[in-house]
């Protein structure tokens, strides 16, 4: 079963092609890595997928609805964490999530089961002014997961977080995955695609490069003990700070 349907998508700004043609899918249960340098597409691609932007040309559906015609019935069905954190900082942890609870038309009893679910449950009570972002990137996605989505779009989740939380919100997404979640995940870090992800697709210049499982996509590259990483630079020509490599 698919949880995302992808063929042709496209976005053009003026004489810009941000997103050239896309065609792909990705399984239900499935954690997709979608990778690229800045400015391949990727949070263009996020926006078309989840409703919030029209694409120029193509098709996509997100858990069997139109992500054009029938974005009312999709909302429902999708949870996204962009990387900028919109919360509430005057609010607490739990005032947060009960006022999005609200808005969803979520029973209350959401809260406390995703506050434990993201490991927040004894940091409920404190203003949100004073969390970590480690912190905050809990609560983003335990406020992402409150009306119980079939799919989660995470963009760039653990960008800025120091090595133990960034551990911990991958474990987050790991189980996510056992409980049937789809996940669509943006990162920067190929170590952490190449741990989380079933498959990725790497972007650039707004199109596909290559899409497979990270293992055979490192076999494919003429390099001994080739990485994810090598794999990025070898069909990109980017540095994941988003230069280019010296020839």
């Amino acid at each position: 079963m698919l949880a995302i349907e992808v063929k042709g998508l496209t976005r053009k700004y003026d004489d810009v092609v941000a997103v050239d043609q896309l065609s792909f899918d990705v399984a239900a249960g499935e954690i997709f890595g979608f990778l690229g340098p800045n400015g391949a597409g990727k949070t263009t691609t996020i926006k078309m997928l989840t409703g919030q932007l029209r694409p120029t040309n193509g098709t996509a559906t997100v858990c069997g609805f139109d992500v054009v015609t029938q974005r009312q019935q999709l909302k429902p069905a999708i949870g996204v964490v962009f990387e900028y954190q919109n919360i509430y900082e005057r609010m607490t942890a739990v005032e947060n999530l009960r006022f999005s609870a609200r808005l969803y038309g979520v029973n209350g009893n959401r809260v406390k089961e995703v506050l434990t679910q993201v490991g927040l449950q004894d940091q409920k009570r404190k203003k949100s002014a004073k969390f970590s972002n480690g912190m905050k990137q809990r609560l983003l996605i335990a406020r992402a997961l409150l009306h119980q989505p079939r799919v989660l779009f995470l963009d760039e989740p653990t960008r800025g977080l120091d090595p133990g939380v960034a551990r911990d919100i991958r474990a987050i997404v790991q189980n996510l995955k056992t409980q049937g979640v789809t996940v669509f995940l943006t990162t920067h870090y190929m170590e952490e695609a190449d741990k989380l992800c079933d498959r990725v697709a790497i972007l650039h210049n707004g199109r596909i490069a290559a899409l497979d499982k990270p293992n055979n996509l490192k076999q494919n590259i003429d390099q001994a003990n080739a990485t994810l990483e090598d794999v990025f630079l070898a069909l990109t020509g980017y540095s994941l700070a988003g230069g280019s490599v010296p020839s």
